[in-house]
C-alpha cells in the first residue's frame, strides 16, 4: 500500500528535494506541498495524506500551530517535525502539540523514506539517540505540572516497563526481545496502556513517561 505524504515547507529547493527522493520510492507518493503552515492544514484537509512532513519555521502560520491544529482537526493524523538542529526549541513544543516525531533537514534519502514509513505505521516513532537529548532537554526545562501519580498506577508493573522502553525509542520487535514475550503481546500492552492512560500514540507515551519521571536523563 502506497503511503501518501504531504511536504510543507517554505523553500522550493526543500520541497522539490525531498519530493525528488521520495517518489523514487516504490511505496512512498508525494500527493502535494503547502509553502507555509496555513497552506498546510488547508492541503490535510483535502488530500488527506498518510504522513506530513512539517517545517517548523515558516511565515503566515508556524509549523508547531499548524500542527496543532491539524491534530485537532482529526487525532489521527501523523505529522513528522523536519528542522535543522537536533536541539531545535521547538520541537519539545511540537511533540506536546501532536507530531509523531521528528527528522532532521540533512537526513539521507533512506533516512528520510524511512522515517515516514515509521511514523506511516505508528511504529517506533523516536530514534535511542534523539531520545536522549530530549530526555536532557526534559531535564533541563523541568515539568511545571507533572502527570497525575494516580494515572501511573493505573499501570500494570508490566505495562509501566513497556512504556518505558517506548520512550527510549525502542521498536515493538525490540521491546518483544528485551522482555522474551511474543510481538503480538507488546502490541495489547502498547494499546492498554495508551487507553488507561488516554494518549493518542507512542510520541504522546513517550512524552508522559518523561514528565511522569519514568524516564531520566541516566536511565
Amino acid at each position: 500500500m502506497t503511503i501518501r505524504v504531504l511536504i510543507v515547507d517554505d523553500q522550493m529547493m526543500v520541497r522539490e528535494g525531498f519530493s525528488v527522493l521520495l517518489n523514487a520510492m516504490p511505496d512512498i507518493e508525494v500527493v502535494g506541498e503547502a509553502v507555509d503552515g496555513r497552506q498546510a492544514v488547508e492541503q490535510v484537509a483535502a488530500l488527506r495524506p498518510d504522513v506530513v512532513l512539517m517545517d517548523i519555521r515558516m511565515p503566515v502560520l508556524n509549523g508547531l500551530e499548524a500542527t496543532r491544529e491539524i491534530v485537532a482537526a482529526d487525532e489521527g493524523a501523523k505529522v513528522l517535525v523536519l528542522t535543522t538542529f537536533d536541539l531545535d526549541e521547538y520541537v519539545y513544543q511540537a511533540l506536546r502539540a501532536g507530531a509523531s516525531g521528528f527528522l532532521l533537514k540533512d537526513a539521507s534519502a533512506r533516512q528520510l523514506a524511512d522515517g515516514v514509513r515509521v511514523v506511516a505505521d505508528g511504529e517506533a516513532l523516536l530514534a535511542p539517540t534523539v531520545t536522549k537529548r530530549l530526555i536532557q532537554e526534559f531535564s533541563r526545562l523541568g515539568t511545571p505540572k507533572p502527570p497525575s501519580q494516580e494515572r501511573i498506577a493505573d499501570l500494570t508493573e508490566r505495562e509501566t516497563e513497556v512504556l518505558v522502553l517506548v520512550a527510549q525509542g525502542r521498536s515493538n520487535s525490540e521491546i518483544a526481545t528485551r522482555l522474551v514475550v511474543a510481538e503480538s503481546t507488546v502490541k495489547t500492552h502498547v494499546s492498554r496502556i495508551l487507553v488507561k492512560l488516554g494518549l493518542r500514540d507512542r510520541t504522546q507515551a513517550a512524552v508522559f513517561a518523561y514528565e511522569a519521571g519514568l524516564v531520566t536523563p541516566g536511565g
